[in-house]
């Protein structure tokens, strides 16, 4: 089945880098990400595949483990891309910091995600 962009943002947010559990979270990549896929993050370089961005998705919510991502807008789409702006930090407190993923899908799969990190709102 193919996810439409503002299903696959939402779901990369939630339950690939949202994700506790290792095994949820490994289900979710195989099936949002292509076997060639990318992750860009700013601070730990480009992780490459499937494996790669599972490793560093766990990395991340163990180092905030009760942090929640809430998006602060709808996903917008151009093309074969999209974005998505959120928030993370603890729930009941002012967030910690504030992003954006930006996608590039194929087939309904998600091939890159760039990861930015934005002021607070």
């Amino acid at each position: 089945m193919q996810n439409s962009i503002p299903t696959l943002l939402r779901r990369n947010l939630e339950e690939v880098f949202g994700e506790i559990d290792p095994a949820r979270r490994r289900r979710a990549i195989d099936d949002i990400f292509t076997d060639d896929s990318v992750f860009y993050d700013p601070n730990s370089g480009i992780h490459r595949g499937r494996d790669a961005i599972d490793r560093i998705a766990g990395v991340i919510k163990a180092s905030h483990p009760d942090f929640r991502y809430q998006p602060i807008a709808e996903p917008e789409v151009a093309g074969d891309g999209g974005r998505i702006r959120w928030v993370s930090g603890r729930p009941g407190e002012a967030p910690a910091y504030a992003g954006t993923d930006f996608i590039v899908t194929r087939d309904g799969r998600i091939v890159a995600v760039y990861l930015f990190f934005d002021e607070l709102p």
